[in-house]
C-alpha cells in the first residue's frame, strides 16, 4: 500500500508547512485547495523535492457534492493507495463584532471549519477503520479555547471541532486510529498579516509570533508512530499565551 497524507487548505501558510514536513517523513501528499491553484502547485513542487509523489485536489471542503466528487472518486479509483494521515487544516477568518456580523460571515466560517471537518473525515475514516490504522489531526486555534473578541464565529467553529475531536477519538480508538487537535496561537501566515505583531507580542510570554514550521512539527509528531498512545488531545502551540 502506498501511504498518503491529505492536507486540507494545504496550498499556503501552516498547510504548506505541514505538507512539506509530512513529505519529509515519506508520505505522498494530497494537497487540497479551494481557489489558488498557483500556490497549490508551488506547494506540490516543494513536496516533490522531498522525493515523494503528490497531487493537488480542488474542492471546497464545505460542499458535500464537491468532496464526494473529487475526494470520493480518488478513493474509489486508487484502491492500491491508502490515506493514512488526514490533516483538517482548511479554515477562514471573517472577523467582526457579533452585533454587526452578517449571516454570511457567520456561516462561511462555520461551514468550512465544521462541515468541512465532517464531510472530509467521514469519507476517510471508513477506510482507516478497515485498515485499523489512521491519524486524524485537526488544526484548531487559541480562539477555540479562550475565545477572542471579534471572532465569535471563528471561536465557535474551532470550539466545535475540539469537541468533535474528543468524541471521535473515543469512537475509533480501538481500531488503532488516533484523533487529536493542534491549537496554534499567533502564527506568521497570510491569515494573520493584518495583525500587527508589535501590538500583540507583549501578551505572549515568548514575546513573538510563531512560525508555521513550529506548528507543522507538532502535527508531524502526531502523525508519527511516536504518538501512538496520544488521542483526544488538544496541543497548544502558542508561545505560552493562555486565557
Amino acid at each position: 500500500m502506498t501511504k498518503f497524507a491529505l492536507v486540507t487548505g494545504g496550498s499556503r501558510g501552516i498547510g504548506r508547512a505541514i505538507c512539506i514536513t509530512l513529505a519529509e517523513m515519506g508520505y505522498n501528499i494530497l494537497i487540497n485547495y479551494q481557489s489558488n491553484e498557483t500556490e497549490a502547485n508551488n506547494t506540490l513542487a516543494l513536496v516533490k523535492e522531498k522525493g515523494v509523489s503528490g497531487e493537488i485536489m480542488k474542492f471546497n471542503v464545505s460542499n458535500q457534492d464537491e468532496v464526494n466528487a473529487v475526494l470520493g472518486t480518488w478513493i474509489e479509483n486508487n484502491k492500491d493507495k491508502e490515506i493514512a494521515v488526514l490533516v483538517n487544516n482548511a479554515g477562514i477568518r471573517k472577523d467582526n463584532l457579533m452585533m454587526w456580523m452578517s449571516d454570511q460571515e457567520w456561516h462561511s466560517v462555520m461551514d468550512i471549519a465544521v462541515d468541512g471537518f465532517f464531510y472530509v473525515t467521514r469519507l476517510i475514516i471508513k477506510n482507516m477503520l478497515v485498515k485499523k490504522y489512521g491519524r486524524v489531526i485537526n488544526v484548531v486555534s487559541l480562539s477555540g479555547l479562550k475565545g477572542l473578541p471579534g471572532q465569535t464565529n471563528y471561536s465557535a467553529s474551532k470550539a466545535a471541532v475540539i469537541g468533535a475531536t474528543k468524541a471521535l477519538a473515543q469512537e475509533v480508538g480501538r481500531r488503532g486510529i488516533t484523533v487529536n487537535a493542534v491549537a496554534p496561537g499567533f502564527i506568521k501566515t497570510d491569515m494573520t498579516h493584518d495583525l500587527n505583531e508589535k501590538d500583540f507580542k507583549s501578551l505572549i510570554p515568548m514575546n513573538r509570533f510563531g512560525e508555521a514550521q513550529e506548528v507543522a512539527d507538532v502535527v508531524a509528531w502526531l502523525a508519527s508512530d511516536k504518538s501512538t498512545y496520544v488521542t483526544g488531545q488538544v496541543i497548544s502551540v502558542n508561545g505560552g499565551l493562555y486565557s
